[in-house]
């Protein structure tokens, strides 16, 4: 917030204000492919509603999680494992919520979507009441409503007693409307989830090995930022058929994938790990012609979802993107090496007579954040405002206060980077690499 212009906004700082606003939309996940600063400015509708759509979706489904809610593990099935709960996407895990609690409920109704299987209310009305405390007076009224908009009406008039009518009006049920019916029971699930674990269920596992690590999620946002289809949901058993990890790969060098060598799914059932496994050699081999070192990395580690070797893959693929927009920016279309960025970072700033300097990606100096803000400072002079910088902090909490501030700086003067305060604060020497990479890369655009 503090790197937010909020007083006598001209429209330079307007500008700079969405500018923040993409770039921080970016590292969260959200594809803002071919959406500029001026576009928001200008209220061009199908790009803001695009965009606030969204960010209101990246929301909502982040509390659909076992790391969020631990009691999701109520929802498994005989035979299953929360390995297989954790393959399910938000939107799949919601659907399997509302079937449990119509179990719950005793009513006989499933739900495969929530776009035609929902327009007549009757699964609403009884995960409303079945989900609604004690003493919110709601009933299943809207059954015996009449026509299917009367009964849509009826049901988001008990949804508002327990304050969860928000996203839908009665003709988006009706219609089936899928990103507002979406919203409607992510909503219900946030607010009401009614869920209790099973006797049998979590026990003695750990979940931290098993949920969402940062990395994992700084990766997941990365790709799909750059508006990878499908939309990934989880590293690991989103990417075995490397149908997402090659779009990548040809982000970062167009042309370099030969799509008619590529198995597009859907698979048939005969043959279709076959497919995605060769899908996966395939990977490896054009990733090695890009320079990438795979070493001990085959195409059955990709599709078997090996989590080292996948994160090995996926981290030079984020700093191959990385650098492939800096040597673009560079002019004489060398390659770019760490030492290259240190070497950038200090003449920068001896240049502008600061007295910050990096050793290397791992001088533990960077916990402070001052350098990123003095390179911030040299790229456009007086945009931090160093009486909101804590000097010589010394304590983890200043520390953190300093990374939120130089990270949010970064974006606001258009280094789109992924990474997070705490790589900052930690000194992550990867993502602190991308960080100073991603700057050098503004520093090129604007001159």
């Amino acid at each position: 917030e503090r790197a937010i212009n909020k007083k006598k906004l001209n429209m330079y700082m307007i500008h700079e204000n969405q500018t923040l606003v993409l770039n921080s939309a970016s590292a969260i996940g959200c594809n803002i492919i071919n959406i500029g600063a001026q576009d928001l400015i200008d209220g061009k509708p199908h790009l803001v509603l695009g965009l606030v759509w969204q960010i209101i979706r990246i929301g909502l489904l982040s509390k659909v999680s076992l790391k969020e809610n631990p009691n999701l593990a109520a929802l498994l099935r005989d035979g299953e494992s929360l390995a297989d709960l954790l393959k399910l996407s938000p939107e799949q895990l919601l659907i399997r919520w509302v079937n449990y609690q119509m179990e719950q409920a005793g009513c006989t109704r499933r739900i495969n979507n929530l776009t035609k299987d929902i327009t007549d209310s009757e699964v609403y009305t009884y995960l409303i009441h079945q989900i609604a405390p004690a003493g919110s007076d709601v009933s299943l009224a809207p059954l015996t409503a009449g026509t299917d908009l009367n009964k849509a009406g009826s049901m988001l008039g008990e949804a508002g007693k327990i304050d969860c009518a928000a996203f839908v009006r009665p003709s988006d049920v009706v219609s089936g409307h899928p990103k507002l019916n979406l919203a409607f029971v992510a909503n219900l699930f946030n607010t009401y989830p009614n869920l209790e674990a099973k006797d049998d269920g979590l026990g003695d596992i750990d979940l931290g090995d098993m949920v969402e690590t940062r990395e994992e999620k700084t990766f997941r946002n990365f790709m799909n930022s750059l508006g990878v289809n499908p939309f990934v949901n989880n590293l690991y058993s989103d990417l075995k058929d490397a149908i997402v990890l090659l779009q990548i790969l040809d982000k970062i060098k167009p042309g370099v994938v030969d799509w008619s060598k590529v198995n597009q799914p859907p698979f048939k059932s005969m043959g279709a790990q076959m497919k995605a496994i060769e899908n996966c050699n395939y990977l490896v081999q054009v990733a090695k012609t890009m320079g990438f070192s795979l070493v001990g990395i085959g195409g059955t580690d990709i599709n078997s979802g090996n989590k080292t070797l996948t994160l090995a893959l996926v981290w030079q693929m984020l700093r191959a993107y990385t650098i492939a927009i800096l040597q673009s920016l560079s002019g004489d279309g060398k390659a770019i090496t760490d030492g290259d960025i240190v070497a950038w970072v200090n003449l920068t700033l001896k240049n502008k007579s600061k007295s910050s300097t990096i050793s290397s990606f791992k001088d533990m100096s960077i916990s402070t954040s001052r350098a990123v803000l003095d390179i911030v400072d040299c790229i456009q002079p007086g945009s931090p405002n160093f009486d909101l910088v804590v000097e010589n902090p010394t304590s983890d909490e200043d520390k953190m206060m300093n990374a939120k501030y130089a990270i949010s700086m970064c974006r606001k003067i258009g280094a789109r980077t992924y990474a997070l305060p705490e790589d900052l604060t930690e000194v992550k020497p990867k993502m602190v690499m991308t960080i100073f990479a991603c700057l050098m890369s503004r520093s090129y655009q604007k001159k």
